[in-house]
């Protein structure tokens, strides 16, 4: 068994680097375009590309008409073909271009795939445009129903056909498919059956003159077969340089992941472009399995693996560090686009309102009761519940609010506790909960009862029950139910205490948004005016404390406990809980991909407005210090508290911890498995 690649190797965490290239365009001059290409194929090596496709008959140009079927023209083609052929014995990457074939006596639209002084496969265009203007047909038979053929190229027979595949043997989630232009037009595009059959990567060679409005065609398009097949989808157009007698180009490059747009070039630019992004085959893999019914479709096509021939070759694998080229988000829960910012927030706000209101219906409760720390949780799940008293026109009065100091509950949070609830103008009111727990210890016999300075989890956990019985004792009272604020990266966590209130309640708001996520959104209806300005001053005022659950008492010199400080910053939770419950990454890429978003010179990039006060960077030794501890307590603590949770809604696709829902295992899992993948990790 061969030695892992180092940790630094995109290789050896599934990630494969595409390029979708535009070269320059000579009409009707194969040399000059073979020279072209290999100009920017040379550029790829130095990028260290893995694929690089290659825009539709780039070797002869597309809009030359007739003077397709001149035999000099093609024998040209042929000839700079071979040119590439030979020219890519010194290379790593496999190149994809497009040319015109003559098999049989017909031409052929084609694609080729070339690598390592050897062609791999050759495949026909399926779908031929013959409208508007468009004329393939006066020049080219279709290659729908050619299947098991060869084609003979420079002496070697060499696969031919629409029923290729392209598979890296020593890399096994990179499987490429190959389509040209029209076929992406159509109803049923070959690259379905592609990836139904396997391929993780799907290449389109377009040429696709350009006209107004058609580049969002295009976009659409794309995004929608990478979403559709869960694939990654590479599409290369024509561009300058292409004749311009009746039509115009703009080049455009695109790189898709799973509906996403990964990379694009410059479009009308009059130099050659590579678009370039490191793409996860690994995670397309993984999508698919979790996602069923993208078996239950290739059951349903007949099994497509079948008809399909697997043409392998050998991928030279990055041994060194080449860098990321793939934009991360360092709080993938948060909405990132600036574009859509508001309709993100939008609609994550109002699954939270929709669910309560839905819940406030059904139970005909006369009253919601919560309990206000002036924490971030609570004071979410505050302005949820009256903006769902807004919606049904109930008065905010029907929310009773309870402050409940202890032990350690600063002044501060008090203070702020007290406005938010005056600014809303809910009910509020005020329980101190200390003489009830020095009761409690004393029956207890607990040291802290004796004058100890005893600040042990039964110490926090009497105070945190005590709310508790409170709050579900107030709302059996005032006929209401109580309203959860405990978030989904506690839940993560285990960062709450079993059958508390950060746990239980008869329905959790805030159960399926994440930490980072639920500080973005109090920061959005403040800036996007959901209520007045005196709450939003309280509101402010709430994200700029520390995050503390205010159960012991300051130290010495006045530092509270902090939450961070025990299971780690909640920025990097919130990433490990991303990548390990949405996508099943192991531990070991999610330290790769946290490093190459958190340091100081890494791709991660901030959401939308995020305060520049605020931001920090990781090292890889504090990335490998939390994530050590968030797999223990995720895989080996915490299920036990998550497969007894109350109800909730669903918010982000980033996935929910519901048993009923996203996520199901077992009580009693171990960690190990996944312990020893972050061993693997270096420490610096």
């Amino acid at each position: 068994m061969s030695e892992p690649l180092p940790f630094q190797s995109i290789h050896r965490h599934g990630l494969v680097r595409l390029a979708a290239a535009t070269p320059a365009v000579f009409v009707a001059d194969p040399s000059a375009n073979a020279r072209a290409v290999l100009e920017l194929a040379q550029q790829a090596e130095r990028d260290g590309v893995d694929l690089v496709v290659f825009p539709e008959l780039c070797l002869t140009a597309y809009a030359i008409d007739d003077l397709l079927t001149q035999q000099a023209l093609l024998d040209s083609a042929r000839s700079a073909l071979a040119r590439i052929v030979t020219a890519t014995e010194r290379m790593r990457a496999v190149l994809v271009v497009g040319l015109p074939l003559v098999r049989n006596g017909r031409l052929y639209n084609c694609a080729a795939a070339v690598t390592q002084g050897r062609v791999l496969g050759v495949v026909p265009k399926s779908f031929l445009p013959n409208y508007r203007e468009y004329y393939e047909k006066r020049w080219f038979a279709q290659g729908v129903g050619i299947t098991d053929e060869t084609i003979e190229l420079g002496g070697v027979e060499v696969p031919f056909g629409t029923d290729l595949l392209f598979r890296a043997a020593n890399l096994p989630d990179f499987t490429f498919h190959l389509e040209i232009c029209e076929d992406m037009w159509v109803p049923q595009p070959p690259s379905i059956r592609g990836a139904l059959a396997g391929a993780t990567v799907l290449c389109n060679l377009s040429a696709s003159n350009i006209t107004v409005g058609k580049a969002d065609e295009r976009t659409t398009l794309c995004a929608a077969q990478s979403m559709r097949c869960a694939a990654a989808y590479v599409y290369a157009a024509a561009g300058a340089g292409e004749s311009t007698t009746d039509l115009a180009w703009d080049g455009q490059g695109s790189i898709f992941e799973l509906g996403e747009e990964v990379a694009r070039s410059e479009r009308f630019s009059r130099q050659p472009q590579l678009a370039i992004a490191d793409v996860d085959v690994q995670r397309l893999r993984l999508e698919r399995i979790r996602t069923g019914s993208f078996n239950d479709a290739a059951v349903a096509a007949g099994h497509p693996e079948r008809e399909f021939r697997r043409v392998d070759f050998t991928l030279p694998l990055h041994e060194k560090d080449v860098g990321l080229r793939r934009a991360l988000r360092r709080f993938p829960y948060v909405p990132h686009r600036a574009e859509r910012l508001a309709q993100d927030c939008y609609e994550a706000f109002n699954i939270q309102v929709d669910g309560l209101i839905r819940r406030m219906e059904a139970t005909r409760s006369k009253c919601l009761v919560i309990g206000i720390s002036g924490g971030l949780d609570s004071t979410h799940a505050l302005i949820v519940a009256a903006k769902a008293c807004d919606r049904l026109g109930l008065p905010r009065t029907a929310i009773r609010g309870y402050t409940m100091p202890g032990f350690a509950t600063s002044e501060g949070t008090k203070a702020n506790a007290w406005k938010l609830m005056q600014a809303l103008g809910i009910t509020a009111d005020e329980i101190d909960i200390r003489p009830a727990a020095e009761q409690l210890l004393k029956d207890m016999d607990h040291p802290y009862a004796r004058g100890e300075k005893v600040y042990d989890v039964t110490f926090e956990n009497v105070q945190a029950g005590l709310r508790t019985d409170y709050l579900f004792r107030l709302a059996n009272h005032h006929h209401g139910f109580v309203v959860g604020t405990g978030d989904l990266s506690e839940l993560a966590l285990g960062w709450c205490t079993y059958g508390v209130g950060d746990h239980m309640s008869h329905y959790a708001v805030n159960c399926g948004v994440p930490k980072t996520l639920i500080q973005y959104l109090i920061r959005w209806s403040v800036e996007s005016e959901q209520f007045d300005a005196a709450t939003d001053a309280v509101l402010t005022a709430i994200l700029d404390q520390e995050i503390s659950p205010e159960l012991v008492p300051a130290d010495a010199s006045g530092a509270i406990q902090s939450t961070e400080s025990a299971v780690g910053p909640y920025a990097l939770n919130d990433f490990f809980l991303f990548y390990t419950l949405r996508q099943a990454l192991t531990p070991t890429k999610i330290a790769f991909l946290a490093w190459h978003a958190w340091r100081k010179d890494g791709t991660g990039r901030w959401p939308f407005g995020f305060p520049e006060e605020r931001k920090e960077d990781y090292s890889l030794a504090e990335i490998r210090r939390w994530l050590e501890n968030f797999v223990r307590r995720f895989f080996a603590t915490s299920q036990f508290k998550r497969s007894a949770i109350p109800n909730g809604p669903k918010v982000s696709s980033g996935g929910s911890l519901s048993p009923r829902g996203d996520w199901r295992a077992p009580s009693d899992g171990l960690a190990d498995v996944w312990l020893a993948e972050v061993a693997q990790v270096p420490r610096k």
